[in-house]
């Protein structure tokens, strides 16, 4: 059936590629980057990681705490400060930018710290300069050519309106770094920050590429599996993830020596406070207490419990009266408690002005102070504390990110005792330090997946892989039906024209919904208009491919537009934009049919706000009517037709014409639909709707004659070739996806048995 030599066109070769998200690098050429010079007193794997950040431009780094990011950044900073003769500006949280100013001098490069913009120019000295992040409304972000955010992974912590200004105030900046030590430990909203911080891809476009809202599951986004592999390795070619430099490879592949980053022991040890379950089954009717707390059941499981914990607490740093201590706590009352039964315990509040906070961190920091009382949302990132090793928290949250980042104040490279930390917890918060664990795990797994990820990255050069010339799938075939697995595009190239006498099928509805990773998958587009970039290869093919004067119908229907990613709720005319583009791809916009659906079913499927009946007691503006689906026909002209689609009154009545010239279609049944269970292969496809028979089998009898070559471009599971081969008619598809592939293979097989066993339910 394939009529003419099969060649890829150029330049649909380069749009699939492109599709394979990468971000392009825009910093130096690779033997520009490896002519810069850089500190001596950097290690070979630090130096390696400094000069990939220049070839990029824009970057992340992941390094696990006590790896040397400030050398690094610093190292970064004055790169590029050299390069472009401009400054530089390194973000810092509190007490952080002195630490840094040092660390610049340590490895030779001059760097100070600044509050405004006073004395910063053409004329400063210091090349780079540090300021605090909540100076940031007193800084001129356009007066310097490139910023590091110095533990980024305060762009999750930090309140909306600040992280938007940072990823908007250095949007247009060609030189930017980020570096933290725990991207996004317990859920993804991070990695989404730093990916718009480095213009990777903006926070809502990855939730619809990669993402999926699961509300049965979780009530959270959740990584599609089948788009795994192509999120870590796009995530892979904007950011860097190690936990010692044993991750990183040489040029020849070798790994670099990480022997010396190996920690002493850590040991984190769980104090249990005993509480009154008699007591607090008067308050909260629970047989136990805490099993179940939620953000505000914590808080006031915690206020009954803090006066014992501070007891514990107090107990714990007494057994090490001449070791340096810090006393971490999450809420104010805790604190208040703690400062009872420890009077020599001195306090980082959040209402000391940032000087006093910074004069008490650094005191911690050289040994003036003994035993520190602080919150890990203060001092949790970036101080250096290896001359502690004992810390104790008197209480939990379920933030792991907060756990783990005041843990590695004293738990990091250079700390050469071992490190005894306390979890002080009342036995009611066994919830909370079960959530913990499971995040640690999670933590965990994702660090291992970005390593592997950059391995792999680094094994591969930065070009996009592309489609293959000339290469199909696999091809099922059977009595009158031809299925090829493979992209549709390609398959249709092959096709001989004027061999297809009427084509129906459903397109992907843009990115509503995708279950492939494929760089050829329609569904698998960023938006509306990178959908109809890809459609227009089609559907060209589709009109040189069909008999002159024949048809070709398309099932659509209106899209819902969410405030997450479009700003607004409401609809797009997705059915407007099939017809533009098909006619600018030659065709002739006919005719089209609405198909009536229940809107009851429908609120009751999607839960759609605006179906409610409530909401028209509340506000009837935000309610809205049902959708419908729609069949789009299209006709393709030419100056001399071929055969004609002819009737008779046998095979079609009046009573069925009036019926079907109806411009609303009533009597479709919805559930009438092949079978699709078997056709998952993951639990993400809970939306695969394959189009409904009625519809399919209508639209074959009115626009084909018996014996005519039916065609679908988007096979699915073979809704459209099961009833074109039932109903005396030839069939040719394409399904990209192998399951479907093979489940469609099946059906169409079943179609033309004598058993006529072909999977119609009414589920």
């Amino acid at each position: 059936m394939l009529g003419r030599g099969f060649v890829t066109s150029p330049k649909y070769v380069e749009y699939v590629a492109s599709k394979r998200l990468a971000q392009s690098p825009q910093g130096l050429s690779a033997s520009a980057a490896d002519a810069v010079t850089l500190p001596f007193s950097l290690f070979d794997w630090q130096s390696h990681l400094v000069r990939w950040a220049l070839r990029r431009g824009t970057a992340a780094l992941f390094a696990d705490t006590g790896l040397g990011k400030t050398a690094m950044q610093v190292a970064w900073a004055d790169a590029v400060a050299r390069i472009t003769g401009e400054q530089v500006l390194i973000l810092a949280p509190l007490a952080v930018a002195a630490q840094t100013v040092r660390e610049a001098a340590r490895i030779g490069v001059t760097a100070r710290v600044i509050r405004d913009m006073t004395g910063t120019g053409a004329d400063d000295t210091a090349r780079v300069v540090v300021c605090n992040y909540d100076r940031l409304d007193h800084i001129d972000p356009a007066q310097f050519v490139g910023v590091v955010l110095d533990e980024s992974s305060i762009l999750k912590n930090m309140i909306g309106k600040t992280r938007i200004r940072l990823i908007e105030s250095f949007r247009q900046h060609r030189w930017k770094l980020a570096c933290t030590a725990t991207p996004s430990p317990n859920d993804f909203d991070e990695l989404g920050n730093h990916a718009e911080f480095v213009g990777a891809m903006q926070m809502t476009d990855m939730l619809a590429r990669f993402f999926i809202n699961d509300l049965s599951d979780t009530g959270t986004w959740r990584l599609k599996r089948h788009a795994e592999p192509a999120f870590w390795a796009w995530c892979a070619s904007w950011a860097v993830a190690i936990r010692t430099p044993a991750d990183l490879r040489r040029v020849d592949g070798t790994p670099y020596d990480g022997a010396r980053y190996v920690l002493p022991p850590l040991s984190v040890r769980h104090e249990i406070v005993g509480v009154d379950h008699m007591a607090r089954q008067l308050d909260s009717g629970e047989l136990f207490a805490g099993q179940s707390l939620s953000a505000t059941g914590l808080h006031r499981e915690l206020r009954l419990t803090a006066k014992d914990r501070a007891d514990a607490v107090a107990r714990l740093v007494a057994t090490e009266p001449n070791e340096p201590w810090v006393i971490w706590v999450n809420t104010t009352y805790e604190a208040e408690a703690v400062r009872a039964v420890i009077p020599d315990v001195v306090e980082v509040r959040g209402d000391h002005t940032p000087e006093e906070k910074e004069r008490r961190l650094l005191a911690f920091s050289d040994g003036t102070i003994r035993v520190l009382l602080t919150k890990p949302s203060i001092a949790g990132f970036g101080m250096n504390w290896q001359h502690c090793a004992h810390m104790v928290f008197a209480g939990l949250s379920y933030s792991y990110e907060m756990l783990y980042q005041a843990l590695r104040r004293s738990y990091r490279f250079g700390q050469t005792r071992p490190v005894t930390a306390y979890l002080v917890a009342a036995e009611s918060e066994g919830s909370v330090r079960d959530a913990l664990i499971q995040k640690e795990h999670q933590h965990t797994e994702m660090q291992r997946r970005m390593v592997n990820a950059m391995q792999c990255e680094q094994g591969t050069t930065d070009a996009a892989v592309t489609v293959a010339e000339g290469g199909v799938g696999a091809i099922g075939t059977g009595d009158r039906w031809t299925l090829h697995n493979d992209d549709c595009v390609a398959v249709w190239r092959a096709l001989p024209s004027e061999s297809i006498g009427f084509s129906v099928y459903s397109p992907p509805f843009a990115n509503l919904y995708t279950y492939s990773d494929d760089p050829r998958d329609m569904g698998n587009v960023l938006d509306d208009d990178d959908f109809f970039r890809h459609f227009g290869y089609l559907l060209p093919e589709l009109h040189r491919t069909t008999m002159t004067g024949r048809l070709m119908a398309v099932h659509v229907s209106q899209l819902p537009s969410f405030k997450w990613k479009h700003g607004v709720s409401g609809l797009r005319d997705f059915r407007g934009d099939v017809i533009r583009a098909a006619e600018a791809a030659g065709w002739t916009y006919h005719s089209e049919v609405t198909i009536w659906k229940d809107p009851v079913t429908e609120m009751q499927r999607t839960k759609a706000h605006g179906l409610l009946y409530k909401t028209i007691q509340n506000n009837a503006t935000f309610s809205r009517v049902g959708m419908p689906d729609y069949l789009v026909v299209f006709r393709k002209w030419g100056p001399a037709e071929q055969t004609p689609v002819t009737h008779t009154p046998a095979d079609f009545s009046l009573d069925l014409w009036q019926k079907v010239a109806s411009p609303v279609w009533f009597d479709i049944d919805q559930t009438r639909t092949l079978n699709v269970r078997q056709a998952r292969d993951s639990k993400d496809e809970k939306h695969l709707c394959p189009l409904q028979l009625d519809v399919i089998e209508r639209a074959i009898q009115l626009w084909s004659n018996p014996g005519d070559l039916v065609a679908s471009p988007f096979t699915g599971i073979g809704s459209e070739g099961v009833c074109a081969l039932k109903m005396g008619r030839r069939f040719i598809g394409a399904e990209l996806k192998p399951s479907y592939w093979a489940h469609a293979c099946r059906n169409l097989k079943e179609a033309t048995s004598q058993s006529d066993l072909f999977g119609v339910t009414a589920a």
